[in-house]
């Protein structure tokens, strides 16, 4: 249950309710959820999730409706590992006085491009593919793969099979080799991403170290929504470096 600051928190409307600034939400919003950050907060309103008001100075102001919804926003992501486009959905239909079922507690992450809103419907689904079938996927050919392996761009599981990305990895590798960029080329991507995910470890070892768990449950979530935010990221960066726009 969220708990209300009981003084200074915040300001008087006209229809009565109090305004709360980001660090009193953040606070509220901490004893049922020890993983939000502030960062977290200015994303769901980036996404449209919530809409603080805004004081002349350009400070965010929350009403206790908006502290709800950010909870159950919350709520939905960790219990039922929704995608953010999945919770304003729910969010709309339960403004007009509908009630849409909820998925199992405890049910299977989303997929990484369905958390970043990216959906790529080329991806394979299947757990794991073999090395012929990675080949035949991506159109490569067995030299090139091998080359790729070697200068650590993708690599086979424990079982020898490979994962989803990796056939999205050898079909971005090959793309960009029409361009004349090699292997060597691309370490530095490689060694890029790999920082990345240490960052992003960083931030998810507290939550899967945490007493509650529905925390540690919340940690592979988390991961892959920090991943999506990363790629995004990325993105914004290179328009940026580059001076073009991608899309």
């Amino acid at each position: 249950m969220l708990r209300t600051p009981s003084g200074g928190a915040g300001h008087g409307t006209a229809s009565g309710d109090r305004l709360f600034s980001i660090g009193t939400v953040l606070n509220q919003l901490r004893d049922e959820f020890p993983e939000v950050t502030i960062s977290k907060i200015r994303f769901l309103e980036a996404e449209g999730l919530v809409e603080p008001r805004r004081t002349p100075s350009g400070y965010r102001k929350f009403s206790p409706q908006d502290v709800e919804r950010l909870a159950q926003v919350l709520r939905m992501q960790r219990d039922h590992y929704l995608p953010l486009k999945v919770i304003r959905e729910h969010l709309d239909a339960a403004e007009r006085g509908e009630q849409l079922p909820l998925p199992p507690q405890g049910g299977a992450p989303r997929d990484l491009a369905e958390i970043s809103g990216d959906p790529d419907p080329d991806r394979p689904t299947a757990a794991r593919v073999g090395r012929s079938e990675l080949i035949a996927a991506a159109e490569v050919t067995e030299a090139e793969l091998e080359a790729w392996e070697s200068y650590g761009l993708i690599a086979p599981a424990a079982d020898g099979g490979y994962d989803a990305e990796s056939v999205t990895v050898a079909k971005l590798v090959a793309d960009m080799g029409r361009f004349g960029l090699e292997p060597r080329h691309l370490r530095a991507m490689k060694a890029a991403a790999d920082r990345e995910a240490g960052l992003v470890e960083q931030v998810v070892a507290p939550l899967r170290r945490h007493r509650n768990p529905q925390t540690r449950a919340h940690a592979e979530a988390t991961t892959k929504e920090l991943a999506a935010l990363s790629v995004r990221l990325h993105a914004a960066l290179m328009q940026t470096a580059l001076g073009v726009r991608l899309r």
